[in-house]
């Protein structure tokens, strides 16, 4: 049995976030399975670790950690090879800001608890949902688009992974599930495509975890 628990859902994208994370500094980890659609993270067991419900959750030796952003920078602490942040102090911050696009802008506005609200207090169908999505993400895009454009080089910044790319590649596969055109975006695309290359990306996928659904799987 590993240290390291992560309670998580196949294709939640924050828990896309955390595995990268695990994977990508070669760790072993025990996966637990919460299922959003069935409202397991509701269940009394699991709001003792996550008062919140949201996923994923880390326990790493008993020691309990909620929050994407919390615990890939816990990893990065506990564990710092290979290290997430650059060393200069001005492209950390920049690696950070990246992050809170997606974090504080793009990720709360298509969550599962906000699409759900939209839908059963103001009879939103799919169709306007992924309208709703598109219109937030779009503005999200053409920031993370600009910024990138300055720092990237084979990945968000430069040639060696970051945090930004962790944050960004799933992102990007949410902007695609609602049917966002990401295709006016051609420094994302190249981070992408680069990204999805590396063995800790592939083992990250949402669609191949012990969760993911037959028709989900590739």
């Amino acid at each position: 049995m590993s240290s390291l628990t992560l309670y998580n859902y196949f294709r939640s994208s924050t828990s896309y976030r955390a595995r990268l994370a695990l994977h990508i500094k070669g760790l072993e980890f025990d996966y637990k399975p919460i299922s959003l659609l069935k409202g397991e993270q509701h269940s009394p067991e699991y709001r003792k670790i996550n008062p919140l419900g949201g996923v994923p959750t880390l326990v790493h030796n008993g020691k309990v950690i909620p929050e994407s952003f919390a615990i890939m920078e816990y990893l990065d602490e506990v564990f710092p090879k290979p290290a997430l942040f650059p060393q200069d102090a001005y492209l950390r911050a920049r690696v950070r800001q990246v992050c809170e696009v997606i974090n504080s802008f793009m990720h709360p506005l298509g969550n599962l608890k906000t699409l759900q609200y939209l839908e059963k207090h103001h009879g939103y169908t799919q169709e306007q949902k992924e309208a709703w999505v598109q219109h937030w993400a779009a503005q999200g895009l053409e920031t993370l688009e600009t910024t990138l454009k300055e720092f990237s080089g084979t990945y968000s910044f430069g040639d060696q992974i970051t945090m930004a790319d962790l944050f960004l590649i799933p992102q990007l596969l949410t902007c695609t599930r609602f049917n966002v055109d990401i295709s006016k975006y051609p420094t994302l695309i190249k981070i992408n495509e680069n990204c999805l290359k590396l063995e800790a990306f592939q083992k990250a996928h949402p669609f191949k975890q012990i969760d993911t659904p037959d028709e989900f799987r590739k």
